[in-house]
């Protein structure tokens, strides 16, 4: 019997793509996710020939291998994301929407192949990703107040909030069971009206992570980049993202790096490029194990502590004019 798996990030994005495929093309799917971090993904799928699989907002390059061997195994797969693709495999059963913009988000891609069917949760999924002005294009000229979008703003910060941790007990909600709540709903503004308790809870944890940061001062900083160190607790765990996105959003024309402690004595790394300069992110992490990302914005889930200062000096050597 044919099997049908939806394998999709964590975040914002990844949450806000399915959720208008699914509303749009339904499916009897087995939910496959994870913490934001958790991007080899397709691992989890043992699958069958004719079985169906979509994957959204995870790198291909990292899945590649996974990817080749569901091939063979006779499904059929449909990928969209924006994520560092690598070789994309040859194959009629696979059908790849890919675009490496740093100004493109996977939600978008779905919208775009929609053709705007669910355009406000494709939007708060660019929203998420901290992508400002590619949401507010994707809005421009609709029927929505200010005070509308602005909500739609909110929650895709704070569903891209939820999505960090280092693993599902650090998170308000899992992956799964925000994505079945929020679905319910055919717009977003809906669920903010009609499921206020769980924005709520969002919106606090989110307001109450962030204030332990609002003042923290960097490591290291000079006008190019700055790096900043966040303690070993599931709260700076939960902020570290939305604490970069929103360093880059207040110097747009200086590259971030923010690093978290862990308690095998390495660090989680988040790296932003210069609004102003999206370049080099995915690059630079890249250069370590367990790192990638896209050029905008990308990361190290476990950065060695005896390489902490290599990567410090290749950060602001990126970054350095």
């Amino acid at each position: 019997m044919m099997a049908d798996f939806d394998v999709f990030n964590g975040d914002a994005d990844g949450i806000c793509a399915l959720v208008q495929l699914r509303q749009v093309e339904p499916r009897d799917s087995k939910l496959i996710t994870g913490v934001k971090r958790d991007i080899q993904l397709l691992s989890q799928v043992h699958a069958k020939e004719g079985d169906r699989i979509t994957v959204l907002d995870v790198s291909m390059a990292k899945n590649c291998d996974d990817l080749v061997r569901v091939l063979k195994d006779g499904a059929t797969v449909f990928y969209v994301d924006h994520h560092v693709a690598g070789e994309v495999p040859a194959s009629s059963s696979l059908i790849s929407l890919i675009n490496e913009s740093p100004n493109v988000s996977t939600s978008l891609l779905v919208n775009q192949y929609l053709r705007g069917a669910r355009l406000e949760w494709g939007a708060v999924g660019t929203f998420g990703d901290n992508l400002q002005q590619t949401a507010q294009g994707m809005l421009k000229g609709k029927d929505f107040s200010a005070e509308q979008v602005e909500l739609l703003n909110k929650l895709g910060v704070y569903m891209n909030y939820n999505g960090y941790g280092s693993d599902l007990s650090d998170l308000h909600f899992s992956p799964k069971e925000l994505y079945k709540l929020v679905c319910e709903y055919k717009t977003p503004l809906d669920f903010i009206t009609d499921s206020n308790q769980h924005f709520e809870k969002l919106e606090t944890g989110y307001n109450e992570d962030f204030s332990a940061v609002r003042s923290l001062a960097p490591l290291r900083a000079n006008k190019c980049s700055a790096v900043f160190m966040l303690p070993d607790y599931a709260w700076a765990r939960r902020v570290s993202g939305v604490f970069s996105n929103d360093l880059t959003n207040k110097h747009p024309d200086r590259a971030h790096a923010v690093l978290t402690e862990k308690s095998n004595g390495g660090y989680l790394v988040s790296v932003r490029a210069p609004l102003t300069n999206k370049h080099g992110a995915s690059k630079l992490c890249s250069q370590f194990p367990t790192g990638g990302g896209r050029e905008a914005a990308a990361g190290i889930n476990d950065l060695a502590a005896d390489q902490l200062n290599q990567f410090i000096d290749k950060f602001e050597k990126t970054y350095q004019s």
